[in-house]
Parts: structure tokens; sequence; C-alpha cells
């Protein structure tokens, strides 16, 4: 009778929260989504993992680390730096029937192959009447990472979530990409699974069991009552750093991570933006057309009368990302921003 008493309980909770009350150890981010596939790839054997020095070298992050001992050179696959070839023989497997996951080593590799991104993987379902489904996960690093200048430091969350047919999926912890990932990889829909090359080295808990987390639902990660700041992938750090430097100044932030970009779990925003009657938006990516512009304009649109405040979105410079540290961290937005932006939201 006590086991199924805390059986239950953990059940509640985990509804909840969307977390479990299995036994926990810390682990680097990379271990988490070395760990997803490796689990998923032991579950089904259409499952294989394909990209630029995934297997040999371990991953140009380490996030593959093991695999190709584990899984052979049949199913951890080395490609040539063709992006564009190696994401239309991925998306054609995926048609006939395996589950493909693709590393690009950068999002900003993934312009040559965006081809068979958007007019293949996201397409083939309505063009086919429902005849071809196209499980498939494009996952790899995204946004800046340091000094790695213009070409290497930008942000597509937005321009992927631009296009029907595609789930967008951008985790800040390793907790969370475990199991999105993991939910990622079992869709039977194309998802871009966007990381960062300055989260790899992240710790957190992971569960020691099985765990999932369902695409398209945010979470609360600090409950607040006079502001909602909303975030999500590494900017959302810096959203944490003011939370905790406003609360000493007796301002209390409710701070909601997006977790999926695409579908857009707007109904959290809106919950608790009925609660804290203000808004800012937190996202690394330029200020025109992007993510936060969208949450905008449906908060406006389904939220208007609870807003006593405009909402304030903050993003990089509207310029491509310099190579100077002194001007990256310009760019950049950081907690001083958001600090100032939620006393503006509180005409403080």
């Amino acid at each position: 009778m006590n086991e199924l008493f805390l059986f239950l309980c953990a059940l509640k909770y985990e509804r909840h929260t969307g977390r479990t009350k299995q036994p926990m150890r810390t682990i680097q981010f990379r271990e988490a989504i070395a760990e997803a596939m490796s689990e998923e790839m032991r579950r089904d054997q259409s499952i294989y993992l394909m990209g630029e020095e995934v297997a040999q070298y371990n991953g140009a992050y380490k996030a593959s680390k093991g695999m190709l001992d584990e899984f052979g050179a049949k199913r951890v696959i080395d490609t040539p730096i063709s992006e564009l070839g190696f994401a239309g023989i991925a998306v054609g497997s995926a048609m006939i029937g395996n589950r493909p996951i693709v590393e690009f080593m950068t999002f900003n590799f993934s312009l040559v192959g965006i081809d068979q991104i958007i007019n293949n993987a996201a397409k083939i379902r309505q063009m086919s009447g429902g005849q071809f489904n196209c499980p498939i996960v494009f996952r790899g690093p995204t946004a800046s990472a340091g000094q790695l200048a213009a070409t290497h430091s930008q942000a597509f969350e937005s321009w992927f979530a631009n296009c029907p047919g595609l789930k967008v999926v951008v985790p800040s912890n390793p907790y969370d990409a475990k199991g999105l990932l993991k939910s990622a990889i079992r869709d039977n829909d194309p998802v871009i699974f966007m990381e960062s090359e300055q989260m790899y080295g992240d710790k957190g808990e992971v569960p020691e069991g099985e765990y999932t987390i369902p695409l398209g639902v945010a979470e609360i990660k600090r409950e607040g009552t006079d502001v909602t700041i909303v975030s999500f992938g590494k900017i959302i750090k810096e959203a944490y750093v003011a939370a905790d430097k406003l609360a000493s100044e007796g301002i209390s932030c409710e701070v909601i991570d997006l977790r999926t970009v695409r579908p857009l779990d707007i109904e959290t925003v809106l919950k608790s933006v009925k609660k804290t009657n203000r808004l800012v938006v937190l996202e690394e990516a330029w200020p025109f057309g992007n993510v936060a512009t969208e949450i905008t304009y449906q908060v406006q649109q389904h939220a208007f009368d609870y807003l006593d405040a405009p909402v304030v979105k903050l993003n990089t410079a509207d310029t491509p990302a310099p190579y100077s540290p002194v001007l990256l961290e310009a760019w950049l937005p950081n907690s001083d921003d958001v600090i100032k932006a939620v006393k503006k939201v509180l005409y403080k």
C-alpha cells in the first residue's frame, strides 16, 4: 500500500512539473545528448547517426563519444563535408522507414543543406497526401559561441520555425536536452534540435532511468508575481542572473523556458502574463522578425487587456556578430539589459 502511495505521488509530481522523481546524477550537456541518442538506438534498430566527425572523432564537441564503438560504422557514420548531400540521403532514408539523426557541426553549415530540410523534409507529408512520413532529427549547435565571427555566430531558430512541417527544439540544460531529444527522435515529423557550443560542458542533474519530455510544452523555471520573463536556449542564463539580482530588490520575476519554439506553448506564456501583467522576452537573435516578435504579437492579441505596460523584447544588436570580444559583449543581451527591461515595464 505504501509503495502504491509513493508511486501515485511520483506520478502526480511528474504530471505537474514534467520532471521525474527518479534517482539523479550530475552529467554534462554533451553526455545527456549522447545518452539520449544511444538509448534510442538500442531501442530501435532503424535509428542511426550521421554527420561530420561523429564517428572516429567522437563528434566535434564529443556529443557522440563512444557511440561508434557500441553501434559500429553502419549506424554511426562519418560523412564528407557535404551538408546538402548527406541531408538529402537522410531525408530519403527517413521516407523509406529509417529514423536518421543528422548532426550539423554547426547550424551555420545547415544553410548549405537547407533546401533538403525546407523543400523535402518539411513538405513531403503534405505533398504525398500522407503517404510518406519523414521521421528525422537535424541537430547541432546554434547562435554565438565566442570569437567565431559573423558567419559562425548566427541563430536560426526563427528561420526554421517559420516553415510549416518542422518542429524546432532549443533546450537550455542537460535534463531538458535528454528528455526532449528522446521525444524528438521518436517523433514522426522532422525536428530541428538546436544546442550550443557553450553549453556542452554545462553540468546538471539527469535521472538514471528512462524519461521523455513532450515537445511543445514550456516550463516555468522560476515562479514570480511581478513580471514574466520568457526565453530559451543558453541566453536564458542571463534571465536567471537578473531574476536573482532583482529578488534582492524585492522584485519577483517569473521565468519561463519555452524549450520548444515550434509548436509554441503560448498558453503557458499567456497564463503567466495574466498573473504578472508584464512581459519581457529575451532571445539571442537579430531583432527583426524573430521568435520574440511572434510572442509579442500573440500576447497583445490574446492578453492585451491584462498588460499594464508595453512588452519589451531583448535581442542582439541588428548587425552581423562582431569578432572583437569587447564588441561581442556589447552585441549580446545580458543580465543588466534584462534588469533594465524589467524595471522599464515596472516603471521603476
